[in-house]
């Protein structure tokens, strides 16, 4: 009798601590589609914070420089499911709007340049695509979750930053004429 009652808590062990296992792991791997937090200097109508990248042929891009112009940041990662599936979103972003003015740029968050590099390559990225490997840029943008989107207004505000209202915004800021 004790002997099966040892097996049946040696069990529960067993899977309780698999079950916990399982949730770490499937968090730690999973993409937040939720609207981004709007905390400290990234809040709507406040000034974009200005940062200087490497794109993926070693060019600079400096925020401040697009100034004029509205900018799309599209902050990502490789190993993201929901980003990977949202690229087919992005380059229609960028189809329609990257015509009328709007600079298109994804941001690679803390991945090396070579499998960056392939990647963009495999999903035929026709946009801008600069890498923070340290993850500076995403820190100050408060970016807490992948993909995020940040949307720059002409004067280096930022015009919003909620996913699931870029399109409407895109659509009124760059009208046909």
């Amino acid at each position: 009798m004790r002997n099966s009652i040892v097996r049946i808590r040696g069990r529960l062990f067993f899977l309780l601590s698999a079950g916990l296992i399982v949730v770490a792991f499937t968090s730690l791997l999973s993409c937040s589609e939720s609207e981004q937090p709007t905390r400290g200097r990234t809040i709507s109508d406040s000034a974009a914070p200005d940062f200087i990248l490497k794109d993926l042929a070693g060019a600079d891009f400096k925020l401040s420089a697009a100034k004029g112009k509205p900018v799309l940041l599209i902050f990502l990662t490789t190993w993201c499911p929901t980003c990977r599936s949202e690229i087919p979103h992005y380059k229609e972003i960028y189809e329609t709007y990257g015509k009328r003015g709007l600079e298109v740029v994804s941001i690679d968050i803390e991945e090396s340049k070579s499998k960056v590099s392939q990647f963009a390559a495999k999903n035929q990225i026709p946009y801008r695509t600069l890498l923070d490997e340290k993850g500076r840029v995403a820190g100050a943008y408060d970016i807490t979750g992948i993909p995020a989107m940040v949307l720059i207004n002409r004067d280096g505000t930022v015009l919003t930053r909620k996913y699931f209202v870029i399109d409407t915004v895109l659509e009124t800021l760059l009208e046909k004429k």
